[in-house]
């Protein structure tokens, strides 16, 4: 679903001033199932609750699942995960991506903020894996705020030509001076992509200001892998952090990302 933004983004030297504090999560819920392939909808919801989060930036969220919908939660079916983990208190949008025959899962966002326009960009590489980017619009009092929601492929040609991909659809829908955050699963384990991003974009991984670089949240019992991660750009980043330990070393085989973020 494409919508229609209206009004203008402010300028740099306009929106800086606002002194906006927002606090954002990344996580790929394992289309909410446990390792068992146990439903886990119901705890997933009170996790992401307990973060208090503006804005949440998911990754295997299924939109419908025939088969199962009924054991995730009594109406999940009929409205999606993203809309019942979202539930009356956040507004939410949904990218299908992958599509069988007994459902659909792809990517999706909530937000405090109203989310003013949606859009999923198909960035399939093969037939093997079909792959988007959920952007969306959310207006934050006066600001327009520029998000991307993405979970790339496991071949790294695929994620190559998917962050191309990437850089040229914030080009297109994002004003040069507007704040952009990209948030998923990358899928980098080399990371051999951030490098790529600053250059096309200007944006910084919220983990730059550490010798370390991105964070490790692969698998969550214990993380090695470093495939997940927040971009931003035109924030101050405050703080960065990893969450491990219980309840998150049992909701999904990532671990989420947490960060503090100011307007600057």
């Amino acid at each position: 679903m494409t919508g229609v933004v209206t009004g203008k983004a402010l300028l740099h030297a306009d929106w800086k001033e606002v002194g906006l504090e927002l606090r954002i999560a990344t996580y790929n819920i394992h289309k909410g199932e446990s390792f068992a392939h146990r439903p886990i909808i119901r705890e997933l919801k009170r996790a992401i609750c307990s973060l208090d989060a503006d804005i949440v930036f998911l990754q295997e969220v299924q939109g419908r699942h025939d088969h199962k919908g009924t054991l995730f939660a009594p109406d999940w079916h009929h409205k999606g995960q993203e809309a019942y983990l979202a539930d009356m208190t956040q507004y939410s949008a949904y990218g299908k991506n992958a599509v069988y025959e007994f459902g659909h899962h792809g990517n999706a966002l909530l937000s405090v903020y109203p989310i003013v326009s949606q859009r999923n960009t198909d960035v399939s590489d093969h037939s093997l894996e079909q792959r988007g980017i959920l952007h969306c619009n959310i207006q934050v009092g006066p600001i327009r705020i520029y998000c991307y929601v993405v979970h790339l492929g496991l071949f790294k040609g695929s994620r190559i030509r998917q962050t191309k991909a990437l850089i040229e659809t914030v080009k297109r829908s994002a004003p040069p001076e507007s704040p952009v955050i990209i948030a998923g699963d990358f899928n980098d384990w080399q990371v051999n992509l951030s490098g790529m991003l600053r250059e096309g974009l200007g944006v910084r991984e919220v983990f730059d200001d550490l010798d370390s670089g991105p964070a490790k949240t692969f698998p969550a019992i214990f993380p090695f892998f470093r495939l997940d991660r927040i971009y931003t750009r035109g924030f101050n980043i405050t703080s960065a952090r990893v969450l491990r330990g219980h309840p998150w070393t049992q909701l999904s085989d990532h671990a989420p990302l947490f960060a503090t973020l100011e307007i600057g």
